[in-house]
């Protein structure tokens, strides 16, 4: 046993290190599926302080990141996964993918409120859960291709990976960027808070 680590938790590493490289559909869906719901819980009613503040010049509010992500749903995972099942490398020279706008947001979110945005993106992650379970996707299905207009050749169950990272990240990106507005607020204490020293692996 690994000293100072309980049996179940020392279970958990060794899970984690065995395992890590596997993709499950069903493990990446219930990540998917929890994201609305933790972006409400920490977003709906704040003040705008927290919900539109940044951390400089060409960086994204909180606000910013929702409308980011709604932007995702409605071009980019779902209708790439159709594009894959469709056009895919086997059936000859594949379709690639169309080109991702990640600043679309500064536009399409302009007028609403951060309440419109959480619940556009509930709404659209709700109707993408349901059209992928319908897809009924199997093992063979995951390891087809598709092309990438900047990276290449990549497979369906790469794409369903990145969308959960991808909402990973934001969430991440997001605690970042709300912690940004206390970093003179919380004093002495900056020593050992690592968020504050998190920089550049999630920038938009």
């Amino acid at each position: 046993m690994l000293a100072g680590l309980s049996p179940r938790r020392e279970a958990c590493i060794y899970l984690v290190m065995s395992d890590s490289t596997e993709f499950s559909l069903a493990e990446a869906t219930a990540v998917l599926a929890r994201t609305p719901a933790s972006l409400d819980a920490l977003l709906r009613g704040l003040p705008q302080s927290w919900v539109c503040c940044n951390e400089g010049k060409d960086t994204w509010s909180a606000f910013d990141i929702v409308g980011h992500l709604i932007v995702g749903e409605r071009t980019d995972w779902m209708p790439r996964v159709r594009v894959i099942l469709e056009h895919g490398l086997e059936k000859g020279e594949a379709r690639a993918f169309d080109p991702f706008d990640r600043f679309a947001q500064e536009k399409e979110s302009q007028g609403k409120s951060i309440e419109q945005l959480l619940d556009e993106f509930a709404l659209l992650r709700g109707e993408n859960l349901a059209a992928l379970e319908a897809l009924n996707l199997q093992p063979e299905d995951l390891a087809r291709r598709g092309r990438h207009p900047a990276l290449g050749v990549v497979t369906l169950s790469q794409l369903l990976a990145t969308w959960a990272v991808h909402d990973l990240t934001h969430l991440h990106q997001l605690s970042r960027v709300m912690a940004y507005q206390y970093r003179e607020a919380v004093g002495p204490w900056s020593a050992y808070l690592g968020v504050l020293k998190c920089v550049g692996h999630s920038a938009p």
